[in-house]
């Protein structure tokens, strides 16, 4: 029998608050990169290192390495993408170490993997001769992530733990980062959101199955995945893997559309349906 709200203790309401928000959970970003970011986090602070400039040796670290990759220093730049991960990283635990969250700060951070993205993908794209392949890969990749950002969100949402944002400040670089990010990742937001509106409504259509896959597949893993590939001496791969994400967040959906379908609610809704008729 489920507690009352009123008799919950602090703690206990607090885990129960907290289990949507570690349903999905990365693997190797909480085996690997988490521990190591926390860890780095805490010197930088003592420092004085801002997020801000975190977020920028990230951004530089992973330019760096699209150029090594171009150039075909394969193992050279897995070593950069895997420092490159623990710097993108480390700005979100630094900031909330300092409490510098900022609205900007999570824009920043945003462009700047869009950023990198771009040249690795172009660099991919020329060490395997097959710049479409790596063209196609770039968009599936971008698509991936702005699904599980979105269901993930969604998810929350549906169980009553809503993403915190920091306030807007109106500073003139925050407006531009705002602006850059709603070119790019907006229309996307509103597709995702506007396809689970149509389809789901306010049903709880995602499980934490759901959301655990797409956290997987996100940009700490995919990052992860191509260092493998490209240590391997296999760059291709890791571009038909990506390009296959798409097809299992679309059986994901598919899966959701079921759940929906059999659950008691759906039923009553459909019985109620015959009975007007």
């Amino acid at each position: 029998m489920a507690v009352p709200a009123a008799t919950e203790t602090p703690a206990r309401e607090a885990g129960r608050r907290d289990e949507p928000r570690r349903a999905g959970r990365e693997l190797v970003l909480e085996v690997v990169f988490r521990p190591l970011s926390n860890a780095l986090a805490s010197p930088l602070a003592r420092a004085g290192i801002s997020p801000p400039v975190v977020v920028l040796a990230n951004a530089a670290v992973g330019a760096v390495a699209a150029v090594v990759l171009f150039t075909g220093n394969l193992v050279g730049a897995a070593l950069l993408l895997q420092l490159k991960t623990l710097l993108d990283n480390t700005d979100g635990a630094l900031a909330r170490a300092t409490d510098r969250v900022t609205l900007a700060g999570r824009y920043l951070d945003t462009v700047a993997d869009l950023g990198v993205n771009v040249l690795i993908f172009v660099a991919l794209g020329h060490v395997t001769g097959k710049p479409i392949l790596a063209a196609a890969a770039f968009v599936a990749l971008t698509l991936v992530l702005a699904v599980d950002f979105n269901v993930t969100e969604l998810y929350r949402e549906q169980h009553g733990v809503p993403t915190v944002q920091p306030n807007a400040t109106g500073a003139s670089a925050e407006q531009a980062l705002a602006a850059a990010y709603r070119l790019v990742f907006a229309p996307l937001d509103r597709v995702i959101r506007g396809v689970s509106a149509w389809r789901f409504g306010s049903r709880p259509a995602y499980d934490r199955f759901s959301v655990t896959v797409l956290a997987n597949l996100g940009l700490t893993t995919q990052l992860a995945a191509l260092g493998v590939c490209l240590v391997l001496g296999a760059p291709s791969v890791y571009l038909w893997l990506v390009v296959g994400c798409p097809v299992l967040a679309a059986a994901l959906h598919v899966r959701a559309e079921l759940r929906v379908r059999r659950s008691p609610g759906t039923v009553r809704a459909n019985e109620r349906s015959c009975e007007r008729l």
